[in-house]
C-alpha cells in the first residue's frame, strides 16, 4: 500500500471515531480573601433527596467546582459514594461541610467524623453550622474570641484533616458575630445569609467591611426567598419583576442571573451556594456565571425595589426589627425561614426539626396588651403528597430534569434556589 493510501486509510478510521465531547467553559472563580484559594463563584449546595447523586455530578460537568454539605443534611454520604466512582473529582472539587456544635472543644472530634462521612482524607473548608442558632449573641462572640477556639481551628489546620476553618450564619444579630470574627483573626472564612442591597450604614455591612479587610472569605447564602409564583391573587411574579426592572430585558437575564449579578457586584463575596436542584437551574445559574457584568448602583435599587414588591417570605437581610415591631420575643425571622422550607422547598421534616430545636425564647409570645402573636400553624400536605413527609411526584418539562431530579423539586413554582445551608 502506497503512504498516501495508508493516510487515507488512517484517517476513514479517525473520522469514524466517535467526536470527543467538548468540556464546557469554565465557571469564573474568585479568590477566598486570605487562603488564597480560587473557588468558583457557584457553590453547589448539597439538596436532599434521591436525586442529589445526579445533581452533584451534572454540576460537576458544568464546571462548578465547589460543593456544600452538612452533617445535619444528611447528604456526606453521596460524596463518600461520589468520591469512591470518581476519585478524580476529589482532587478538582473545593469541598465546605458544616457541622451545629455548641462548644469549640467538639471541633477536632466532629471533624474526624465529617472525614469518615465524606470518604475523603482532608476537608477544604470546615465551618461551625449556624452559629447563634444554638448560642447567645454573647456566647457565640465569646466563643470566636476564646482560646479554646483559636487552639482547635490551628490543630485542625495544622492536621491537614481540614485546610481551612470558619462558620456558617444566618442569626439576626449575625454582623456583631462576624465584626467579633474579624477582631479574632482566627477564622478563614464565613458562609452568611445576606443581600446584594444591604444598608451601608448597617452593622451586617460594617461588619462584613471589616471581615473583608481582615481577609476573612466570605460566601452569600439565603440570597431569596418566596411566596408562590402564578398565584391569581399576586399575578406571575417573575413577570411583574421583569416589569419593574426592564434592564434584565436589556441584558437577557432572568431575575435569578440579576439577582447573582447584583450579588457578585460586591466584590467582598467569592462564591454564592445555591440550592440548584435540577439541570434547568444549574444551566441558569452557570450562564449567569460565565455572563457575569458589574451591576450600577441604581440598577440594583431598581432590582431591589421590583422584588421587595413582591413581598418575599424571608428576608435575607434580617436583622429583627420585625419582632421589635410586632411587640413580640419570637424570632420572626427563624420562624418565616422554617416556614420557607417547609412550604417551598418541601422539606417539611428539616423544617419541623428546626422548629422543635429553638428555644422557648424562639417561640415566645409577647408580653400581656399586646396584639398576640403564635407560632404558625403546620400547614396542610401538598397535594399529591402520601405521607407527612412526602411530597408530590416531580412534572418537570424535559425528561432529562425528571431524571436528574428524581425526588419532587417544589421549586419550580416558588422563588426557589433558597438554602438550608
Amino acid at each position: 500500500m502506497s503512504t498516501a493510501a495508508a493516510v487515507g486509510v488512517a484517517e476513514i478510521a479517525v473520522s469514524q471515531e466517535p467526536a470527543a465531547e467538548k468540556a464546557p467553559p469554565a465557571v469564573p472563580r474568585r479568590i477566598l480573601s486570605k487562603t488564597g484559594v480560587e473557588i468558583t463563584m457557584l457553590d453547589q449546595r448539597a439538596i436532599r433527596g434521591p436525586s442529589l447523586d445526579n445533581v452533584l455530578r451534572f454540576s460537576d460537568s458544568q464546571g462548578v467546582r465547589a460543593f456544600d454539605t452538612a452533617k445535619a443534611y444528611g447528604s456526606e454520604p453521596n460524596f463518600k459514594k461520589w468520591f469512591a466512582q470518581m476519585p478524580e473529582v476529589r482532587k478538582e472539587v473545593f469541598l465546605v461541610t458544616k457541622d451545629e456544635l455548641k462548644s469549640a472543644s467538639q471541633m477536632v472530634a466532629s471533624v474526624d467524623e465529617r472525614l469518615a462521612a465524606c470518604g475523603t482524607d482532608h476537608i477544604d473548608l470546615f465551618f461551625i453550622h449556624g452559629l447563634g442558632d444554638h448560642h447567645t449573641v454573647d456566647e457565640a462572640v465569646n466563643l470566636l474570641k476564646g482560646k479554646e477556639f483559636r487552639e482547635a481551628a490551628d490543630a485542625i489546620r495544622k492536621s491537614g484533616k481540614a485546610r481551612f476553618v470558619g462558620f456558617s450564619t444566618h442569626h439576626k444579630d449575625r454582623g456583631t458575630i462576624i465584626r467579633a470574627a474579624a477582631e479574632a483573626g482566627v477564622v478563614d472564612a464565613i458562609m452568611l445569609q445576606y443581600t446584594p442591597w444591604l444598608d451601608k450604614e448597617s452593622t451586617l455591612n460594617k461588619a462584613l467591611d471589616a471581615a473583608h479587610a481582615r481577609g476573612i472569605g466570605l460566601i452569600s447564602m439565603k440570597q431569596i426567598a418566596g411566596r408562590m409564583f402564578r398565584d391569581p391573587a399576586r399575578g406571575d411574579i417573575l413577570e411583574e419583576v421583569k416589569r419593574k426592572f426592564p434592564t434584565l430585558a436589556e441584558k437577557k437575564l432572568s431575575p435569578f442571573q440579576g439577582l447573582l449579578h447584583a450579588i457578585w457586584t460586591d466584590e467582598r463575596i467569592s462564591s454564592v451556594c445555591m440550592s440548584m436542584r435540577n439541570t434547568e437551574q444549574i444551566r441558569e445559574n452557570v450562564e449567569a456565571a460565565r455572563r457575569y457584568e458589574p451591576l450600577k448602583a441604581a440598577e440594583i435599587d431598581q432590582l431591589r425595589d421590583a422584588v421587595l414588591a413582591q413581598g418575599p417570605t424571608l428576608c435575607a437581610d434580617c436583622d429583627g426589627r420585625c419582632s421589635v415591631a410586632g411587640g413580640t420575643g419570637a424570632e420572626l425571622g427563624n420562624l418565616t425561614r422554617f416556614l420557607t422550607y417547609h412550604e417551598h422547598l418541601g422539606d417539611r421534616a428539616e423544617a419541623r426539626r428546626r422548629y422543635a430545636a429553638g428555644t422557648p425564647r424562639c417561640r415566645r409570645r409577647p408580653a400581656t396588651g399586646r396584639a398576640q402573636i403564635s407560632p404558625p400553624p403546620a400547614p396542610p400536605a401538598p397535594t399529591g403528597s402520601t405521607s407527612p413527609g412526602s411530597c408530590p411526584r416531580p412534572t418537570g418539562s424535559s425528561a432529562e430534569d425528571r431524571d436528574l431530579r428524581g425526588a419532587p423539586d417544589r421549586s419550580r413554582g416558588a422563588l426557589r434556589q433558597v438554602d438550608l445551608t
